[in-house]
């Protein structure tokens, strides 16, 4: 073993993502243009600031024809007193001594984009605003040549508002549009050429003048500058020194024990901003609230595209992503069930290990440690098992889970991973257990040294304490709103209710996060089963853990007791009081019991309603929606179904999130259903589902896997501190021992 002192060099190597990811990315570039900025909006004595601070680089205005480009290069050119070029007027006109109209009627649509490039190609200046074309992006080798000595900020703009404009300007066809393409079409293409090459996007509402939008492009210039300004830090107040997000999405948990959070919270969007996500794809949704949440410096935006298209792509059962679909009278079932495993946990763990793999350090290998109550293990297990083969070779998952505390279907999800990176361990204990002892082995200095030292492996978490498995969450709640809107069911800014089935705190805190953000969410009704120790405490202020026993329930995956992401709520709703969350923290380790200031619960009861359901009511509620509606919920959404008839008080819809398919917990439902005589085989159970041809359809993937099960048997420890480390220890030596 090391001593702590080395310890602490090891892990100062190991984790501090950003600064080593930095030489692999455009951190230089970053660190050369970062400039503190004490303002909080384009003042005079900050657009003075920010325009020194472009020195010899160039502001790059880029996005379509009509977009208002030139209009809004000369205003920001004027607001920072900087020289502006509108490369159709300054650059192309000049080159060609003619109209670019005449040059193109005069080469053709193939050939101007090839001239356009090459009178870009030899053109240099610096430090001034640049009004690019809306075909410039399309050529590779003239965008390279401007982007080094430029910042690209995209004006994305509707495309219906595009059109509506070039109608106005006469303008009928563009650079690159056929005889037979639309212009509706050719928008659309060239969208994939903007997202390759900006750096920045600006998100332009309908209503939007020019010196709005000049405005919001000088915040985004500012933001992507001020690389250290959105700064992490831990719910219990200890100076971790600067953390960012590739920093604490590697470190998982906070060296003191607490949650990292966002020091300035999450950024507040526009109602025209909301506007535009609408009428938008899942994952077109979630680039544009992933970039607002994640600053370029750790992921940029080009590479964050990539990550979004890879994690939300054929690997989801419905081209949707997450669909809202009406169940009865006003409420709306938000169908998270449609990942790989069949559960809400994908709609993170397909993304998260993406950007996971990205802001690690490229010379150190990780251990992923995860306590799992059910969905979460074989989520895990299958996001870090899609890895690329290199990123496998130094990322690996072990997953440890209550032995008899979760469905077989979802245990054998998780054991058919016997080789590779993944592995799952069975525990003789509950969740609880599983998760406390975890969070020892993160806080054992002497623990997480050694294997620094000998593996040359960190440890650290993709359970729901990681502040990356929060944000996908945070995307498919505000999805779900727009959806809403889209289908009609309710005008843009009328309020709707969410209604979540509750255990770790972790989704329906990822609602509040939302709300904060500006969804127009009016109340948060928490659901919990007969562990109703979260409903308990947002009734009362009052968290007992004494004389509490975890009972087995039909909701496997809300059977928790100690409630992770409560602790960042508190943090949040106590204004960043981190002394009084250190000390209800403190207070529950040493009695089990923490209560809360009336102030305080006053503010938390403005956010929440909270009520239980009773193994009886799930059960009966599976029964009756499929005999009114012909629609099967599982156990979990069962229970959030109980709670928002017996709360919500029918005055605007509410949204029920379905975490699970029902086919992961087929005995439970098939009871529900009243199926006297059912098989023990997990297979055939699925089977007798489908064969009632009801809504939603039984999972594709989930069958699959379990026609591919592997027979081999996983491996079971006692609930003991020591068996779980002895269980790592083993993992990491034949994982990386030949490697290190």
């Amino acid at each position: 073993m090391v001593p702590v002192s080395s310890f602490c060099l090891v892990k100062l190597l190991l984790t501090k993502g950003r600064l080593t990811h930095c030489l692999l990315t455009e951190r230089k570039t970053f660190k050369c243009l970062t400039t503190t900025f004490l303002c909080a909006g384009p003042s005079t004595a900050c657009l003075s600031t920010l325009g020194s601070s472009i020195g010899k680089k160039n502001i790059l205005i880029m996005g379509p024809p009509g977009a208002g480009k030139t209009t809004v290069g000369r205003i920001i050119g004027h607001k920072l007193g900087l020289p502006v070029i509108d490369v159709d007027d300054d650059i192309l006109e000049k080159a060609w001594d003619m109209t670019v109209a005449e040059k193109l009627s005069k080469v053709g649509g193939e050939q101007f984009l090839e001239e356009e490039g090459r009178a870009l190609l030899n053109f240099t200046i610096s430090g001034s605003v640049i009004s690019l074309t809306g075909s410039n992006p399309i050529h590779s080798r003239s965008m390279e040549h401007v982007k080094q000595n430029g910042l690209a900020v995209y004006l994305d703009v509707c495309t219906e508002d595009i059109i509506e404009r070039l109608e106005r300007m006469k303008v009928d066809r563009i650079v690159g549009q056929g005889p037979d393409v639309s212009m509706r079409d050719i928008l659309q293409y060239r969208q994939q050429f903007y997202k390759k090459w900006y750096d920045t996007r600006v998100l332009c509402g309908a209503g939007d003048t020019p010196d709005e939008i000049a405005d919001k492009v000088l915040e985004a210039v500012k933001r992507y500058q001020d690389s250290e300004s959105e700064t992490f830090v831990s719910t219990r107040g200890s100076n971790t020194g600067k953390m960012f997000f590739s920093d604490v999405i590697v470190e998982g948990l906070a060296p003191d024990g607490g949650l990292y959070v966002p020091l300035n919270g999450l950024p507040k969007l526009t109602s025209s901003e909301c506007q535009r996500l609408v009428d938008m794809s899942f994952p077109e949704r979630a680039q544009v609230l992933l970039e607002r949440c994640i600053h370029p410096a750790d992921v940029p935006s080009a590479h964050l595209l990539e990550i979004v298209e890879r994690a939300y792509g054929e690997n989801f059962a419905c081209s949707r992503i997450a669909p809202v679909r009406h169940l009865m009278h006003n409420q709306y079932v938000l169908e998270l069930f449609h990942g790989p495993t069949a559960s809400f946990k994908d709609l993170s763990l397909q993304l998260m290990p993406q950007l996971f793999a990205y802001c690690i350090p490229q010379t150190c290998n990780y251990l992923v440690l995860v306590a799992t109550s059910g969905d979460t293990g074989s989520a895990v297990l299958e996001g870090f098992n899609n890895l690329s083969d290199i990123d496998k070779q130094r990322i690996s998952v072990l997953a440890f889970f209550p032995e008899k505390g979760i469905s077989s279907i979802q245990k054998m999800q998780m054991t058919r991973y016997v080789e590779g990176n993944v592995k799952a361990v069975g525990v003789n204990s509950d969740f609880d257990f599983c998760q406390r002892a975890i969070k020892k082995m993160f806080t054992n200095a002497e623990l997480t040294g050694f294997l620094a030292v000998e593996y040359g492996t960190a440890l650290t978490t993709a359970n729901s304490i990681n502040w990356a498995r929060l944000l996908p969450q945070v995307v498919y709640h505000s999805s779900a709103y727009f959806d809403l809107v889209s289908q009609g069911v309710l005008a843009f800014g009328d309020p709707i209710d969410v209604c979540i089935p509750t255990g770790n705190f972790g989704n329906v805190l990822a609602a509040v996060y939302a709300k904060r953000m500006g969804i127009p969410i009016r109340k948060l009704i928490c659901a919990s089963n007969q562990n109703h120790i979260l409903t308990d405490f947002l009734r009362t202020g009052e968290y007992d853990l004494n004389g509490r026993r975890l009972l087995m329930s039909a909701s496997p995956s809300i059977d928790i007791l100690k409630s992770s992401n409560l602790e960042r709520y508190l943090y949040l709703i106590s204004n960043g009081d981190w002394q009084l969350v250190r000390d209800l923290y403190s207070q529950l380790e040493r009695q089990n019991l923490f209560r809360v200031p009336g102030s305080l619960l006053e503010r938390i009861q403005q956010d929440f309603l909270a009520g239980w359901c009773s193994e009886e009511e799930c059960l009966a509620t599976i029964q009756s929606v499929h005999s009114a509606a012909g629609y099967i919920l599982d156990p979990h959404t069962a229970v959030a179904k109980v709670v928002a008839d017996r709360l919500q008080d029918g005055t605007c819809p509410v949204v029920i999130a379905s975490t699970a398919h029902y086919a992961k917990f087929a005995p439970a439902v098939l009871k529900a259903l009243k199926f006297k005589e059912v098989t023990a085989n997990p297979l055939h159970q699925l089977e007798l589902l489908r064969s009632l041809g009801s809504l939603p359809s039984v999972h594709n993937t989930l069958l699959e896997s379990l026609k591919e099960e592997d027979k081999q048997k996983h491996k079971v420890c006692e609930a003991d501190h020591n068996a779980l480390i002895h269980q790592v220890e083993t993992f990491i030596q034949d994982k990386f021992m030949k490697v290190w």
